[in-house]
């Protein structure tokens, strides 16, 4: 009994831990794009490249993070990534140029490394046979937040201005994310294993684990790879595109706002639901799914100018970037065992790391600016990624089954 609640509280301690780097990265940007693209005088590709900041860092560091988890313990690596992500909102005080926001955006990359990736770690080890769900749970909390605090990041704003609302939020985030570090210790002893979701049961002994230079050979991982530099574009593009969208048809700041809180919603809540029914019917055909969905979806925003169309098309759109988020974690520790879960999974973070800010939200920044505002163009080729992305998850497969 003692140790199910100690789990729990670790669940709960990661959930916490994780909300705050969700809302910096996939909701702040978003409202705050047009302010900075004002203020700063720069265009769609600057604005652009601010989550190609935060996916370097991430690209750079969630490989490195693997590893030190298991030399400094997953407590410590998640005290240090709060302690980035209060810290680093005050960078926002002495900003009076855009590079000042890509510092910003690093660090908050960072951090998420520092959370995400251990807290994941930590829940796959106190509940093993419900691998999917709890991983869905916390990412459901790195992704919901955005879309919880979207909104109100432009009510905080309003009423305390700029400065006001960057000293609230550091503060808040910073004493939120230290007292939930303290709970997300992993249990005590080595890895323990469970039954995995149908389709993606792992028949690899946890005894015999593959080394990082052996998993990066197999088709397996170079397909997930894939997939997360294509589904990963797709999905971090809309951070910025969504808002820029919804003013070039016409609405207001305040409206636009409206498509990408709906897309966060989407993408926190889709993290707990495919979670759950990757457990049931299989992480590929949960993925393969999804992706198709959003395909779909990014085909039709441009044929369509009513907010609330924009916004259910928004949904469905979050609903894969969430889905990519919540089964992949999962689908590592079947196909390559859990006890190697943090390298091999900073791996395949490196696709999203390096490639999905260019291939995502630059290149949609440049082709804006070069085709005077061409959405079309921008959303038939992000659909295309998810096409494909469709395909790709359907060649991940146990290590011993390739």
């Amino acid at each position: 009994m003692a140790n199910r609640r100690r789990g729990l509280y670790a669940l709960i301690g990661s959930s916490v831990a994780i909300f705050w780097p969700g809302a910096f990265i996939f909701g702040f940007p978003g409202v705050m794009a047009p302010y900075w693209s004002q203020s700063f005088g720069v265009g769609s590709v600057a604005i652009g490249a601010i989550m190609f900041f935060v996916l370097a860092a991430v690209g750079l560091l969630m490989f490195f993070v693997g590893r030190l988890q298991n030399k400094f313990g997953i407590k410590k690596l998640v005290t240090i990534g709060a302690l980035l992500c209060g810290v680093d909102v005050f960078v926002l005080l002495v900003a009076d140029n855009i590079f000042w926001i890509y510092l910003w955006a690093f660090i908050n990359g960072a951090a998420s490394c520092f959370i995400l990736l251990p807290t994941l770690t930590s829940v796959q080890r106190w509940f093993p046979a419900k691998r999917g769900l709890v991983s869905g749970i916390v990412n459901l909390m790195f992704g919901l937040s955005a879309g919880i605090m979207a909104p109100l990041f432009g009510v905080i704003i309003q009423y305390s201005g700029y400065v006001g609302m960057v000293k609230i939020l550091g503060s808040i985030s910073l004493l939120t994310g230290l007292i939930a570090a303290r709970f997300t210790d992993p249990p005590q002893g080595p890895a323990t294993t469970g039954p995995a979701a149908p389709q993606t049961l792992s028949k690899t002994p946890e005894s015999k684990i593959m080394t990082a230079r052996q998993v990066i050979r197999l088709r397996s991982f170079r397909s997930l790879w894939l997939v997360w530099a294509l589904q990963g574009a797709a999905g971090i593009s809309m951070i910025t595109l969504s808002t820029s969208y919804g003013i070039a048809r016409g609405y207001t700041l305040e409206l636009a706002v409206i498509i990408l809180t709906a897309f966060n919603l989407a993408s926190g809540l889709s993290r707990l639901i495919s979670g759950y029914l990757s457990d049931r019917v299989g992480r590929n055909l949960t993925m393969s799914l999804s992706f198709a969905l959003a395909a779909v979806a990014y085909f039709l925003l441009p044929m369509t100018g009513s907010l609330q169309n924009l916004a259910l098309l928004a949904v469905v759109i979050g609903f894969a970037f969430g889905t990519l988020f919540a089964v992949s974690a999962p689908l590592v520790t079947d196909c390559f065992g859990i006890n190697n879960f943090g390298e091999v999974f900073g791996l395949v973070f490196t696709a999203y790391g390096f490639l999905a800010g260019p291939l995502g939200a630059i290149l949609s920044g440049y082709m804006l600016d070069r085709t005077a505002g061409n959405f079309s163009l921008v959303f038939g080729y992000l659909g295309c990624c998810c096409l494909i992305s469709s395909a790709l998850i359907w060649l991940v497969r146990p290590a011993n089954a390739q």
